[in-house]
């Protein structure tokens, strides 16, 4: 790795980002026309944040509060778990003295940053002795960190290892390569028998055990129902908003799907979180109540990414969505599935319930959560079985009227590629036009997004959709 990169450690350098954002948002058009002329660099991600108003404005505080925790952990007596976007974070929130780091999350920031991405982080993972095939959304943050340019990691706690291999051997690679301890929950290879969901529950506690032996922290009851308690307003915000998403045209812009996600992996059950949401309801109320689109132009098509979004720089994806009017109906990477979702018709009974009675059903709905978290839930196993891939994908697609489907994904996610041809092929049958993206979603080195758009533009034209 290059020495220049180990001058700044990679967390200063996000909440030093994150802080400047906000303060643009509080900046006159004079302060942030001269700011824009400073850094052209990152304008193009800037400027479309910007145009969203309050919403962006607390996503930029939320996330620079995330990673001024992280900077500031050892100084104020807390420990640091690194974990994936597929783990819930409220059990960390629940003790005193845990600060979570997800390594998807810092990875998606520095492909929509940097233009350099994370390139030189992901080649460390390989110089060291991690595969190169693996996913290249631990591989762009777990590199700084193997390198010693981010913050030390106390404990590595991951939920689904068995779902995605190469997020398992990710997590379980950095906890070895650091000397840190290690805990990764079995995925439940079925959502509704009995046996299986008491097996995860019992894996559960196991793993709140682990947590207070390398933690030594104190685990607060109150606390974790108060959290839970606030997932509940959470969760109804959402639904919410993917209520009115059904609405032809969908009032929902875009980048608003990266922001509920993006936040719901790093503060989930906290109370900034919840007030960006209901923002993004206001904006959402309002482009509803005129009738008009999230795109901020006329809906000419909608498009429904059923895995996950393509993090090229300055969130080249979403604007080329905007600028064609294609509307982004969600992925799965945005879709829970409480048991009050708008979608759960079509998937009852494998939905979680947010129950805080007792210690008992708090742990068990951080369980059930946990099980239903993105991949974990929909690439468990076959695609074609039941509650999984092909029949979440199709009731999504459906209820929300997708003129056409999209797969991004990345080389080493093994699981899907396995049958993504499949998927696409039943998609087809069942009337969605579907397109097969072949980039990297975080390593442009793969296919430049420039090359991804052309064959964008080649699948509406052909199939008659723009």
């Amino acid at each position: 790795m290059r020495p220049e990169l180990k001058e700044y450690a990679l967390d200063e350098l996000f909440a030093k980002t994150f802080d400047i954002a906000g303060k643009a948002v509080r900046s006159t058009d004079k302060e942030r026309a001269i700011l824009l002329r400073s850094i052209p660099y990152v304008g193009g991600l800037l400027e479309p944040m910007l145009a969203l108003g309050k919403p962006a404005a607390t996503f930029l505080e939320i996330m620079g509060d995330y990673y001024t925790n992280i900077v500031n952990a050892r100084a104020r007596g807390k420990k640091v778990v690194m974990t994936t976007f597929c783990f819930d974070p409220t059990i960390f929130y629940a003790f005193d003295n845990l600060v979570p780091v997800t390594l998807e999350v810092g990875t998606v920031i520095t492909s929509i940053l940097w233009k350099r991405g994370s390139f030189d982080y992901m080649d460390f993972c390989t110089e060291v002795g991690f595969s190169e095939t693996g996913c290249s959304s631990q591989r762009g943050t777990m590199g700084a960190y193997l390198a010693g340019a981010g913050v030390d990691i106390d404990m590595v706690a991951i939920n689904m290892g068995g779902v995605c291999d190469t997020n398992g051997n990710a997590y379980s690679f950095a906890a070895q390569y650091l000397g840190k301890p290690f805990y990764g929950l079995d995925y439940p290879s079925e959502l509704t028998p009995g046996d299986v969901t008491d097996y995860h529950h019992k894996d559960y506690r196991a793993l709140i055990r682990f947590i207070e032996e390398q933690g030594g922290g104190r685990f607060d009851i109150d606390r974790l129902r108060e959290l839970l308690e606030e997932k509940k307003i959470q969760d109804e915000l959402t639904h919410e908003l993917e209520d009115m998403q059904r609405l032809v045209p969908n009032p929902v812009p875009g980048l608003f799907n990266l922001m509920l996600y993006a936040g719901r992996y790093t503060w989930s059950g906290g109370k900034k979180y919840t007030r960006m949401l209901k923002e993004m309801v206001d904006v959402v109320r309002a482009n509803a109540d005129k009738g008009l689109s999230g795109l901020g132009k006329p809906e000419k098509c909608r498009a429904f990414l059923f895995y996950i979004d393509n993090f090229s720089f300055n969130v080249g994806m979403f604007q080329w969505l905007r600028k064609n009017q294609v509307s982004h109906m969600g992925n799965m990477l945005s879709r829970f599935f409480p048991d009050n979702a708008p979608y759960r018709r079509d998937v009852q009974g494998t939905c979680y319930r947010i129950d805080t009675t007792s210690l008992d059903t708090m742990i068990d709905t951080l369980a059930d959560i946990n099980a239903r978290m993105p991949m974990t839930r929909t690439i468990r196993g076959p695609y074609d079985a039941p509650n999984m891939w092909l029949e979440d994908s199709l009731s999504l697609a459906e209820m929300y009227k997708a003129d056409c489907c999209i797969y991004n994904g990345t080389p080493g996610c093994r699981n899907t590629w396995s049958n993504v041809k499949l998927i696409m092929r039943d998609l087809e049958k069942h009337g969605f036009p579907t397109h097969l993206v072949y980039a990297d979603a975080f390593d442009g080195r793969v296919e430049s997004w420039e090359t991804t758009a052309m064959r964008l533009d080649e699948f509406f034209s052909v199939r008659g959709l723009l």
